[in-house]
């Protein structure tokens, strides 16, 4: 395995989890880009970083917005979920991320 260098600690800890939804699956069959949640403080460069380091493919682009989490109630007690960071991330012609396979 080739040796990481100190940032690349860094980039493990942006990419928190894909975003398996109906919208992200249409959304990638589309526009082929992939829909990741991701740290609150990661900046569009970390993301692209972290995706070609640990998927090895290559980025076009990254779109980022933040959910704010819904308002909900809790029998009495009023409350709210927590706010989540989304990356959209465009893939080159040809790229693809195979979940099912990188599981293995």
């Amino acid at each position: 395995m080739t040796e990481l260098r100190k940032n690349d600690h860094r980039l493990l800890q942006v990419l928190r989890a894909p975003v398996i939804s109906e919208k992200a699956t249409m959304v990638a069959d589309k526009n082929e880009q992939v829909v990741f949640e991701i740290a609150a403080d990661a900046t569009k460069l970390e993301v692209k970083a972290a995706v070609e380091l640990m998927f090895k493919v290559e980025v076009e682009s990254v779109q980022v917005l933040n959910v704010k989490g819904k308002a909900k109630r809790f029998g009495r007690f009023n409350g709210k979920r927590r706010d989540v960071r989304k990356a959209y991330v465009s893939l080159k012609p040809g790229q693809e991320i195979n979940f099912e396979a990188e599981a293995k």
